[in-house]
């Protein structure tokens, strides 16, 4: 009789130890608890927050954070019009590496003094003062507007971009809107069909509206701001044909078989100036070549002495 109490005097008390375990142990800290565990048995050990900084790439713990340092101490001497005028050719390249104004400044900075160091060694390895100093200056110049160039270069490539990709977007934009689809639905097609400039403008306009501002604005917004011609018309056109009530179907494919029309009016005058671009290598390559063949053996000749 005595066993028999102590073994469920025993169980009682585990029973109750188990409840007052689980009552301590917080919910929220379960799963918390489980991974740890779980770590633990896989070998792995949890990184601290050292270990995450220094697995990050060195561009963005020391050089990036270094230049935007340079351009927070910049941004205070330059004017707003040339910063304004600065972040919209940023946002003509489409923000590559997400550069702000001040950031550009401090790469310019960067650059300059890159590239006057390499002039600088250059100079020294010459061993004269003049070339020295003329290193030295044109380094630092041709540093200073290396990254402008290359702004410019990105800024082409963008407009190039969006222009081939504009045709292909009217056509998409037709074939939706006579399916039956409304214009928001058919530019939503357009940029999850296509990868591109383009696509990327009207997906930052289809948010915008999202979030509330006209439809209208938006677009008139993007076409601007674009930098393309032919986009801005076609929206102007849109934005026309949404204040008149005119159907937007038929404005689609009146600009579509205008953009394919403007598409081959540039490709035939490509092609009439292939000829004119050709005359500087035949010149300067060819021409040379066939004279030194042709008239090589006369010169020999000539220049042979007479008994």
């Amino acid at each position: 009789m005595s066993t028999t109490m102590i073994l469920a005097f025993a169980v009682a008390v585990g029973v109750l130890m188990i409840f007052i375990g689980l009552a301590r142990t917080p919910s929220s800290n379960t799963a918390l608890t489980v991974q740890q565990r779980l770590s633990v048995y896989g070998g792995e050990k949890q990184l601290t927050v050292e270990e995450i900084e220094l697995q990050r790439p060195f561009s963005e713990r020391v050089l990036r954070p270094s230049i935007e340092r340079l351009g927070s101490l910049l941004s205070r001497s330059t004017p707003q019009k040339a910063r304004q005028d600065l972040l919209n050719r940023l946002e003509l390249a489409g923000r590559p590496g997400n550069l702000t104004p001040e950031d550009f400044a401090a790469v310019r900075l960067v650059a300059a003094a890159i590239v006057g160091a390499a002039g600088l060694l250059i100079g020294l390895l010459l061993a004269n003062p003049v070339y020295l100093v003329i290193s030295l200056v044109a380094g630092v110049i041709l540093g200073y507007y290396l990254p402008v160039l290359w702004l410019k270069q990105k800024v082409d490539a963008r407009k190039t971009e969006i222009q081939k990709a504009l045709p292909d977007a009217l056509d998409l934009l037709v074939i939706c809107v006579d399916a039956g689809l409304g214009f928001d639905a058919a530019l939503a097609r357009v940029t999850d069909k296509y990868k591109n400039a383009l696509s990327e403008l009207l997906a930052k306009a289809l948010r915008e509206v999202s979030l509330g501002r006209p439809r209208l604005e938006a677009l008139d917004e993007m076409g601007r701001n674009s930098g393309v011609e032919d986009l801005h018309n076609f929206i102007q056109a849109v934005i026309q044909s949404e204040q008149f009530g005119t159907g937007i179907g038929k404005i689609l494919r009146i600009q579509a078989d205008e953009m394919r029309r403007k598409r081959r009016q540039r490709a035939q005058e490509r092609g009439a100036q292939a000829t004119l671009k050709m005359m500087l290598p035949m010149v300067g390559c060819i021409f040379p070549t066939l004279w030194i063949v042709l008239l090589g053996p006369a010169v020999l000749i000539l220049m042979q002495p007479r008994g």
